[in-house]
């Protein structure tokens, strides 16, 4: 039993399935949630990759697993608060000459960075679901990594462009393509896989996966100091999510599925999740960022493996 409070500084987005932390109507047992409100949240991301100056960090999860391949001292609980399908994340220039996505082989496609989860999946979705061989692709890369020592280790097909401006280069045909993005304001620039819903139903009809983009990372020297710490978090962040699927809506709930998954969007723990946890670490093997596939003890703190 915790019979003192300590506070812990901690940064997660601003989520409906979050906000009874924020709030206070859930705590953790015998911990101070102190918020650092950070916009956009992968502010977040850096500062703890970079200086481990919070307690408890949302984090992209590929974000996480390159943090891990350096030893950067923090270790995730599988609590995953944002989720989504990646089918529809790559345009291109329809002057490229790219018709399907083989077709982009041998072509120069930007992605915000090489390590973010967001391109992981949409590179796997190309890989796995339409046989495009990654390596054959130039990855034009406008910004550093979050853990800023992968870019030496960055795979071949990796070309940094610091401060480029993808959307610009998309549009003007200097890039066939791009994953992303966001909106591009070009009559010649349109989505590479059409009716990307529909795609996207149909892998999780077939996997079951529902891509997992954030994790949430607390730092070693807490959890070593106590053992307990990391499954009252989970208990914590698990609560304040059952209290959001009591009241949401269902038009809430089937948006927060991507209108694809229902029941719980978002559930928690190891056991739930190892299909999207297995896959994503297998793509980032696969596209050589890890040089190895890590064991799920090896990523979730001691003594919330088994927690659901």
């Amino acid at each position: 039993m915790t019979t003192s409070t300590q506070t812990l500084k901690t940064a997660i987005g601003a989520y409906g399935h979050g906000q009874a932390l924020k709030n206070g109507s859930v705590r953790p047992e015998g911990i101070d949630l102190e918020f650092i409100e950070l916009n956009p949240i992968t502010v977040a991301f850096r500062r703890m990759c970079r200086q481990v100056d919070l307690d408890i960090s949302e984090m992209a999860i590929t974000t996480y697993l390159t943090a891990k391949r350096y030893g950067r001292p923090f270790t995730a609980i599988p609590i995953f608060p944002v989720r989504q399908f990646h089918h529809g994340a790559t345009v291109v220039n329809v002057k490229a000459g790219v018709e399907k996505p083989t077709d982009l082989e041998g072509k120069r496609v930007g992605v915000r960075a090489y390590t973010v989860t967001g391109g992981v999946w949409a590179r796997s979705v190309l890989a796995s679901e339409h046989g495009v061989d990654l390596s054959k692709v130039n990855w034009v890369l406008a910004d550093d990594e979050h853990v800023e020592q992968f870019q030496k280790d960055a795979p071949p097909s990796a070309t940094y462009e610091l401060g480029a401006d993808i959307g610009k280069m998309l549009a003007a045909g200097e890039l066939a393509g791009g994953i992303g993005v966001g909106r591009v304001e070009s009559p010649d620039v349109k989505a590479l896989i059409p009716n990307a819903h529909v795609a996207a139903a149909e892998f999780y009809r077939r996997t079951g996966i529902y891509p997992i983009n954030h994790t949430v990372v607390v730092r070693d020297e807490l959890l070593a100091r106590d053992p307990s710490l990391a499954p009252r978090l989970f208990r914590a962040f698990k609560d304040a999510k059952d209290q959001w699927l009591s009241q949401a809506t269902p038009e809430e709930k089937a948006s927060a599925g991507s209108n694809i998954v229902e029941g719980d969007p978002f559930p928690y723990g190891v056991a739930n999740n190892r299909l999207a946890i297995e896959a994503i670490i297998g793509h980032a093997h696969d596209q050589k960022i890890l040089p190895r596939r890590f064991s799920l003890e090896e990523i979730f703190a001691a003594g919330t493996q088994d927690l659901e």
